[in-house]
C-alpha cells in the first residue's frame, strides 16, 4: 500500500522511531533506529512496508528502496519473519550478506539472532543467485549484564537495540564489555561497532 512516507522523526526507541506526516505519527519498525535522527524541521523518506495479519497492521521502514526490497526477499524465506528479517538487516555489511548466500557459506548466517543451520541452509537455498541486482546498489546497512565501567547513554541504548533485535542475553553480554572502552560519538556508531563484533565470533 505504502512505497514510501516523508516526514519528521519526532520519536526514537531501539526497536523503531515516530514518523509524523500531516499530523499522523507513524509507528515504524526498524533495523537500526538510532541510524536516524529526531529532527523538528527536516523532513526525511523512509521507505516503508506494511504487514497485514488478523489482528494488526505494521509497518517496517527502511532507509533505501535497496533495504527494502533485500527485507522483502527475506520474508519469502521459509522460516525468516520480519523480526529475523530486521536484525539480519541491523548489521551493515550487507554485501557480506549477499557474498555469504552466494559462496553458501552457512556459518556466516548462523551469527544473527534465531538463525540456526536449518534457517541458514533455507536462505541459501531461496535465495542464491536472486541479490545479484542489489550487489549493484549502495546498501547503508541489558538486562543482567554487569560492567566494570559505568555504561554511557549510547552503550545502554544499544544493548537495549541489540535485546529488540532478538540477540541473547550471553551475546549482548560479550560484546558488551567489548564495548566499555570504544570511543563513538552516538547510538548509532556504538550499534554499527556491536553488529560488527557480533558478526566477527
Amino acid at each position: 500500500m505504502y512505497e514510501y512516507i516523508i516526514g519528521k522523526i519526532v520519536k526514537i526507541t531501539p526497536r523503531y522511531l515516530v514518523l509524523e506526516c500531516n499530523g499522523i505519527g507513524y509507528l515504524i519498525y526498524v533495523a537500526n533506529p538510532f541510524r536516524y535522527q529526531v529532527d523538528q524541521v527536516a523532513e526525511q523518506k523512509i521507505y516503508v512496508h506494511q504487514a497485514v495479519r488478523e489482528q494488526e497492521m505494521t509497518l517496517y521502514g527502511f532507509y533505501d528502496e535497496a533495504e527494502k526490497q533485500l527485507f522483502l526477499k527475506l520474508l519469502n524465506v521459509s522460516g525468516i519473519g520480519p523480526k529475523s528479517a530486521l536484525a539480519i538487516l541491523a548489521s551493515e555489511d550487507h554485501s557480506g550478506l549477499i557474498n555469504a548466500i552466494e559462496q553458501e557459506d552457512d556459518g556466516y548466517l548462523t551469527n544473527f539472532p534465531g538463525i540456526g543451520k536449518k534457517t541458514a541452509k533455507q536462505i541459501i537455498l531461496d535465495l542464491k543467485g536472486k541479490l545479484t541486482e542489489l550487489t549493484q546498489v549502495q546498501m547503508l546497512g541489558q538486562q543482567g549484564i554487569t560492567l566494570t565501567k559505568e555504561p554511557t547513554p549510547y552503550l545502554t541504548e544499544t544493548l537495549e537495540a541489540l535485546n529488540a533485535l532478538g540477540y541473547t542475553k550471553t551475546e549482548i553480554k560479550k560484546v558488551a564489555k567489548k564495548l566499555e572502552d570504544y570511543q563513538g560519538d552516538s547510538t548509532d556508531a556504538y550499534l554499527r561497532q556491536a553488529l560488527r563484533l557480533l558478526m566477527k565470533k
